[in-house]
């Protein structure tokens, strides 16, 4: 297991003007990358990124400061198998001979970097290259492009990188992986980090919801308060539905069951899963407690992975996957599922601390912490049917779901 440093040693380093390696998923690029702020560009820097870089340099920055810069794309259909979004070339306009040395190139990157600067300082082609980085950094694409932009906003600097991809030592020809990339910086005493680490950093730590509306809602289980949110990056909305006054107690011990969205189970009352069941037992439960929340959370149709890719899912359920299998043979995670938003949601409606509704100890350690603590585990119910008794099977035995007595049922259980 690669020893990863804190996100936080990162970013002191880079508003210190030194440079960091940046590892993204092994399923995507598997990939690292030198990175450092654009702003505290120098000639050492950049010859020190060329010297053990594939010396292809880009300069990452926001999509308002492409704009403003008049910088279009490179090309006007982006290709990219990955999405990179190249703009054209460009070299300073002033205080470079031909655009190419380390020091010209560190010109150019301080001037992409400069808030002052127009479109006219730059010429066109040139030797550096920027990239127009996501609006929401790397809760939006998780790439180095944004990861760049992101590491200079958190240290208080212009919201401008540069990257550049570490090559092998080892391997010729290659880039530099996982462990490599260990080696290469403790060698030279610089931070290592990952992608997956920053979004989990900034989920942790930045506003990633805001309250948009609330109104009355009755259902055959009572009068419940829908309290709306959209999520800052993503726009997806959730909704808790309140009852009772959650201040009481200091908001200390609320009955809470955050539910993740379920199309075919909660609205079409599909047999093939226990969602629809469970939200039903959810809103009773928290009816006769007379105080608590139900979360429900958009953007977690089919564990994270969508309704589209559920359904494909669903097709190799039928030719004898598991609901593990399945999503692996699409090349998907098993559960792709993030609380961070919904333990922000719960902090925002005064929760201190809850009773958390699941069979599932995942999800529990995904809400822990962001203020919250977690007193109890109330079980769910089980509610089991010959479609979903294998379902339920596979999240016990293989995703650790406390689903108490499902052995006992027997049912004439169908291939799932």
């Amino acid at each position: 297991m690669t020893r990863f440093d804190t996100i936080e040693r990162a970013v002191a380093d880079i508003a210190a003007g030194k440079a960091v390696v940046v590892v993204d998923d092994e399923g995507r690029e598997n990939e690292g990358d030198l990175i450092f702020a654009a702003e505290k560009a120098t000639p050492e820097l950049v010859a020190f990124m060329i010297r053990y870089t594939s010396g292809y340099i880009c300069v990452p920055l926001t999509g308002a400061d492409c704009d403003r810069l008049g910088l279009p794309p490179m090309y006007a259909i982006n290709q990219d198998k990955h999405g990179t979004a190249y703009t054209v070339s460009v070299d300073a306009r002033e205080g470079v001979s031909t655009g190419i040395s380390a020091a010209d190139r560190a010109t150019t990157m301080r001037l992409l970097a400069d808030r002052d600067a127009h479109a006219a300082d730059f010429t066109r082609p040139g030797h550096v290259v920027p990239l127009r980085a996501k609006d929401g950094g790397v809760l939006r694409r998780p790439g180095h492009t944004e990861a760049a932009v992101d590491l200079a906003r958190m240290a208080g600097l212009g919201p401008a990188g540069v990257i550049c991809e570490i090559v092998s030592q080892k391997n010729e020809g290659d880039m530099a992986r996982t462990e490599e990339l260990r080696v290469f910086a403790d060698e030279h005493e610089l931070a290592l980090i990952s992608i997956a680490d920053m979004i989990a950093w900034r989920r942790k730590n930045e506003k990633q919801v805001e309250r948009i509306a609330e109104a009355r809602i009755p259902t055959r289980y009572g009068e419940f308060r829908a309290v709306g949110y959209k999520s800052i990056y993503d726009e997806v909305e959730h909704v808790a539905l309140v009852l009772g006054d959650l201040a009481v107690d200091g908001g200390e011990d609320v009955l809470v069951r955050v539910h993740s969205e379920c199309l075919t189970g909660d609205v079409f009352g599909s047999l093939r899963c226990d969602c629809g069941p469970q939200l039903d037992a959810a809103m009773e439960m928290v009816a006769k407690e007379g105080r608590g929340v139900v979360l429900y959370m958009r953007g977690h149709e089919g564990r994270g992975i969508g309704l589209l890719h559920k359904l494909q899912a669903y097709q190799l359920q039928d030719s004898g996957h598991d609901t593990v299998d399945a999503n692996i043979e699409l090349g998907l995670p098993a559960d792709a599922r993030d609380y961070g938003t919904g333990a922000q949601i719960l902090v925002d409606l005064g929760i201190k601390s809850m009773r958390l509704l699941t069979n599932n100890p995942t999800k529990r350690a995904g809400l822990d912490g962001y203020g919250l603590s977690i007193t109890e585990r109330v079980p769910m119910p089980v509610r089991a049917t010959a479609e979903n008794l294998r379902y339920l099977r596979t999240k016990r035995d293989r995703m650790g779901h406390d689903l108490v007595g499902l052995d006992d049922l027997d049912l004439g259980e169908t291939a799932q």
